[in-house]
């Protein structure tokens, strides 16, 4: 028999309003911050009830979690499609690198992810997202090495560090009173840094 018309199957109604609500608080908790944004505001705006917020996400803070894997997600993507351009694995690796530290200039990364997900989740390097951060720049890294680019390092302990460096850096662009400019010497600091990595070349 078939389906009637205008029903959606209940698994596409739940990434409906789990989407609703996502969008709703993004927009709020960039504008207003974490702090400020209300559960009313997100529902209102959704066109959903707050038992529809506790159903999904258990609470406001279950919800900012969500709003910041959605932007993580987005970020990857991004920071994938700018190393894929590249014309080395290494210049992919620096240009992927810039391009995160770069991002905290921009108002909602800043805002969202450097300045109220650490106050309201704890220290970024111990979300869940950090492991397979860890484990895509370890092979990045252990890529370089085996293509005789850079020196002989241990793979992991080298994207700890780097990885360390790069959100350290867009934490300090993220709280500074002059983004533009912190993020200049931020990047300059990270050339220079990284480029130790690299085999020095014959006769150099």
């Amino acid at each position: 028999m078939a389906q009637k018309i205008g029903h959606k199957p209940r698994k596409e109604m739940i990434a409906e309003t789990k989407g609703k609500l996502i969008a709703a608080a993004r927009r709020a908790f960039a504008t207003r911050g974490y702090a400020e944004a209300s559960m009313d505001d997100f529902t209102a705006e959704a066109g959903l009830t707050r038992g529809a917020l506790y159903h999904h996400f258990g609470d406001k803070k279950g919800l900012f979690q969500a709003v910041i894997a959605e932007i993580d997600a987005e970020m990857s993507d991004r920071l994938c499609a700018i190393s894929s351009k590249a014309q080395t694995a290494w210049q992919g690796f620096v240009d992927e690198n810039i391009a995160y530290i770069e991002m905290a200039l921009e108002p909602e990364i800043q805002r969202i992810m450097l300045l109220d997900g650490p106050a309201v989740l704890g220290d970024p390097s111990s979300w869940p997202n950090q492991n397979a951060c860890i484990r895509t720049m370890t092979a990045s890294i252990q890529k370089l090495m085996d293509e005789g680019t850079i020196r002989d390092v241990d793979a992991e302990a080298t994207a700890r560090l780097v990885n360390g460096a790069t959100l350290s850096a867009a934490l300090w662009i993220a709280s500074a009173e002059d983004p533009q400019a912190v993020s200049k010497k931020a990047v300059g600091a990270f050339l220079v840094m990284v480029s130790g990595l690299l085999k020095e070349k014959a006769g150099a």
